[in-house]
């Protein structure tokens, strides 16, 4: 934008003598000028020579008043010692005719080319072209023509990117987002909503009913949970008849012919293979951050008859609006935890007193293990879980916690979700967790959750929570006693498909990712807000770089999906090698190296692990660039039974000094 000056900016130059009088020879330089037509003026703090004029272009005048391309003569100080020989010197060399009849040609074909350009993208070109007559400025004409273009460049910008705007919310209405499931829509689909706290049976109740189903689809929160269900399925035998099931994954697939059931994670969700039921758990998850759109998506489009949506009491409002929306017919049923859930009356505070069936809760990797160490030196054999092992590794830590090999497991808020374990008392470390930007205090609902692993019903009668030290526990106290906030009833998040994408690209010409992801959060129709559009900062970020690289849309936005951390400095620097291998069409292949676990320590195994999950999802969406899945899969299973032999030689080494110790 050019600047805006007022009249008073514009100062006649001080041509006075000793006495304050003006002498010919002072008056010398100015008049010379005047006899030209021009002024001679002090601005900015520059002596100038300025031409003013009109010039016609297209039969319209254009006035302009303009500093020549060599018409800033001095600074003051140097004009004064310049003296009156000087400055007539100075000013008949840059203020010629010449000069000006230049000057007046550059205004008429800047001007002409200024109309042509504003009038194509219907600009009133005299909003532009009056600036050369109102800014009295020591700035040389072609740099206020510069200006001018950038004005006119900038608000062209702003109209394409006004026009793009209405285009975008024209093609994407996302209080249409339901629609878009064509089998759902289709279908007599009916909600039953099994609320309630944990350890209320509301999951069994729910799986109950799919085992009984003749086809079936069972939608996770987690990789475990998927796991964990589908092996559940694959053990019952409804009619006395085994069950056929498939599981599927981001990162696996285990497919048998003629499968009936389906054990999947809820990114998953296939809403063209028609079942007649279908549970979806942890509905709560409608709330989160980062991955409530996949919770908006399963239950805008489970192609189901009966849907089951489980999890905590605090999503009735969100369940009976989407249900309302949706005209589903809703059952609402609330259960009761089946055991008491009490305070222990004090801290634990020392190590001896923790006991068989406990569960020590830390909020980072780091921690768990300190802890595990602590407390395996006091002879307790425990179990260790946390979010950087792989589900295999979770499981087998679980299980040993379950058969009692284990007499303490010891855990991140990995414990909260999924994992049924036989937890008699729930003791937490501390009540502060990193939000990923900064420590604060356990959220109500996920301490409530975690709290409520205690107690397992058919194995304690009843469940304990405490804290280990004496804020943990008065802080604990009182949030066991805090209502939990209810899920919001609207602003439900929808993710983009790479369907959006496409749609918002056909009408804007757009390939850049993150621009239109931009325009998928900004541009995008959302009537009543009851839809709303999200997109993750880490995904964002991702786009960024993505965009810098030679990539279509749709490989670009599968990269930006890849679950691998980029937290992680070696796991970044693997997924930006795929990608930067991808946009060259290189063949990313895996190799067997037999001693490379051997050479790693346990976090870098537990990293390898995940390696090679993120490269067996990218194998099942680019194949053809990522031909090892099934490589993958097998380094995936031997790192992860890795990662749980370092774990369980490690607990026996701290167990063996303690006995060296002679407790």
């Amino acid at each position: 934008m050019l600047p805006t000056f007022s009249a008073s900016d514009s100062l006649p130059i001080d041509s006075t003598n000793a006495t304050g009088a003006r002498s010919e020879a002072a008056e010398a330089p100015e008049l010379y000028a005047q006899q030209l037509g021009a002024e001679l003026l002090k601005l900015e703090g520059s002596v100038v020579v300025r031409f003013s004029g009109i010039a016609e272009v297209g039969g319209l005048p254009v006035p302009y008043a303009l500093v020549p391309r060599h018409g800033v003569l001095a600074k003051p100080s140097k004009w004064r010692r310049l003296g009156p020989e000087g400055q007539l010197e100075l000013i008949r060399e840059r203020a010629q005719p010449e000069a000006m009849e230049e000057l007046r040609r550059s205004v008429i074909g800047f001007a002409g080319k200024i109309f042509a350009e504003a009038e194509d993208a219907g600009i009133d070109p005299m909003d532009l072209l009056n600036t050369l007559a109102e800014a009295p400025s020591s700035m040389p004409a072609p740099q206020v023509f510069e200006r001018i273009e950038q004005r006119l460049e900038h608000a062209v910008e702003r109209q394409q990117e006004e026009r793009h705007a209405t285009l975008t919310r024209e093609s994407i209405n996302l209080a249409e987002y339901p629609a878009s499931f064509e089998l759902a829509r289709r279908l007599p689909r009916r909600f039953i909503a099994l609320l309630g706290p944990t350890n209320s049976g509301k999951t069994h109740q729910a799986m109950e009913a799919l085992i009984k189903a003749r086809t079936g689809l069972y939608l996770a929160p987690l990789r475990l949970l998927a796991l964990e269900n589908y092996e559940r399925l694959l053990q019952a035998k409804p009619h006395g008849k085994e069950l056929k099931v498939n599981l599927i994954t981001g990162e696996e697939r285990r497919i048998t012919e003629g499968a009936t059931h389906v054990a999947s994670t809820v990114e998953m969700l296939d809403p063209r293979a028609r079942v007649d039921v279908a549970v979806i758990d942890e509905i709560q998850m409608l709330a989160d951050r980062d991955r409530g759109a996949a919770w908006t998506a399963a239950v805008c489009g489970a192609p189901a008859g009966v849907v089951y949506l489980v999890g905590a009491l605090e999503a009735r409002r969100a369940v009976e609006a989407l249900a309302a929306r949706l005209e589903c017919p809703l059952e609402v049923h609330v259960l009761k935890r089946k055991g008491p859930l009490s305070m222990e009356p004090g801290p634990v505070k020392k190590l001896r007193n923790l006991r068989r069936g406990d569960a020590v809760i830390a909020f980072s990797r780091r921690d768990v293990l300190m802890w595990r160490d602590m407390i395996a030196e006091q002879g307790h054999s425990v179990a260790t879980i946390y979010g950087n092992l792989s589900p295999e590794v979770r499981q087998a830590q679980a299980a040993r916690f379950r058969d009692g090999s284990a007499d303490i497991v010891i855990g991140t808020d990995a414990i909260a979700m999924g994992l049924n374990l036989p937890i008699e008392r729930v003791v937490m470390t501390t009540y502060v967790k990193f939000n990923g930007i900064e420590e604060e205090e356990v959220p109500v609902a996920l301490a409530r959750q975690i709290a409520g692993r205690a107690g397992r019903f058919g194995v304690h009668e009843e469940g304990f929570v405490a804290g280990y030290d004496d804020d943990t526990h008065q802080v604990m106290r009182s949030l066991m006693k805090e209502k939990i906030p209810a899920v919001p009833a609207s602003g439900f998040a929808v993710a983009p498909s790479i369907e959006h994408l496409h749609r918002i690209s056909s009408v804007t010409g757009e390939q850049s990712l993150a621009r239109l992801f931009k325009r998928f959060v900004h541009n995008i129709d959302v009537p009543d807000g009851f839809f709303y559009p999200r997109i993750t900062d880490e995904q964002m970020e991702r786009a960024l770089w993505l965009d810098t690289l030679a990539l279509s849309v749709a490989e670009k936005f599968t990269l930006s999906l890849v679950p691998i951390s980029s937290r992680i400095p070696s796991l970044h620097h693997v997924w930006e090698s795929w990608a930067r291998g991808l946009a060259r069409r290189k063949t990313c292949t895996l190799q067997r190296d037999p001693n490379d676990l051997a050479r790693q320590n346990l976090q870098e195994v537990e990293d390898t692990c995940r390696m090679y999950s993120a490269y067996a999802w990218l194998s099942f969406r680019i194949a053809e660039h990522f031909p090892d899945g099934e490589l993958a899969h097998e380094l995936a299973r031997e790192a992860s039974e890795r990662v749980d032999a370092m774990l369980q030689a490690q607990n026996a080494a701290l167990r063996r000094r303690t006995t060296g110790k002679g407790r």
